[in-house]
């Protein structure tokens, strides 16, 4: 089953928390999906296709890591992590599974709506049949159809991933400092760190790159950020 585009999926093993997620989304026209173990979140998540996944970290049976890299591993869908710990370490480690965003208990139920929607604006832009398709190299992202291929082999993203490369192919040669990037993907700045730019970078790199270690697409401008080389077609 398929769920209508505005619908949310809440795992979190707190029922008081889930209901209070649940209750403020509802206010902003969401449906919502609440479940409360890591195992029925995560076959929810890949049997009804929701939206989004709000994702509480600490979870019976499988915990909130495990269901973003199972998750990850078969759909783009985004993920929003909900939990008690706040550590550099543990904030890394969701965006490297490719968690879109991160929000700390106690929170406000305000800002995780506006968050959510946040999330949903910048990972499904809406296109148009005017918007050009690029390519560079034999690396081509094709906005009409949200697809991205090299040499003609389809690559998987997810909307972050997505939205990334289609900025950077848009302008080759244009450098942009981590900040810069930030801003244009996190409307909530200062909770995010710059080093996620770096963790959505080289996911990228593993997905577009013929060799990763040695990346011909997206360039390093140490001391700086970073930018789309210009490559002949």
């Amino acid at each position: 089953m398929v769920e209508t585009a505005r619908t949310v999926l809440i795992v979190e093993d707190d029922p008081n928390t889930a209901e209070l997620v649940a209750t403020y989304l509802q206010r902003e026209g969401f449906a919502t999906l609440i479940e409360h173990d890591g195992e029925r979140g995560l076959r929810t998540a890949l049997d009804r296709h929701p939206q989004l996944v709000v994702l509480d970290v600490m979870l019976p049976g499988l915990d909130g890591m495990e269901i973003c890299r199972r998750l990850r591993s078969a759909s783009a869908v985004p993920i929003l992590f909900l939990t008690a710990r706040e550590e550099e370490l543990d904030r890394v480690l969701g965006f490297s599974l490719g968690a879109d965003d991160y929000v700390v208990k106690p929170f406000s139920p305000r800002e995780l709506v506006e968050r959510v929607k946040a999330i949903l604006r910048r990972v499904r832009p809406l296109e148009t049949s005017s918007s050009p398709v690029l390519q560079q190299g034999g690396l081509l992202l094709d906005p009409e159809k949200h697809k991205v291929s090299r040499d003609g082999h389809p690559i998987s993203l997810t909307g972050s991933e997505y939205k990334l490369l289609r900025t950077l192919m848009t302008t080759p040669g244009r450098v942009y400092s981590r900040s810069e990037l930030l801003r244009h993907f996190y409307e909530q700045e200062e909770a995010v760190i710059e080093r996620v730019i770096d963790v959505h970078i080289n996911k990228l790199r593993q997905k577009i790159e013929p060799d990763p270690a040695k990346p011909v697409f997206i360039e390093t401008v140490r001391g700086f950020g970073y930018r789309f080389a210009e490559l002949e077609e």
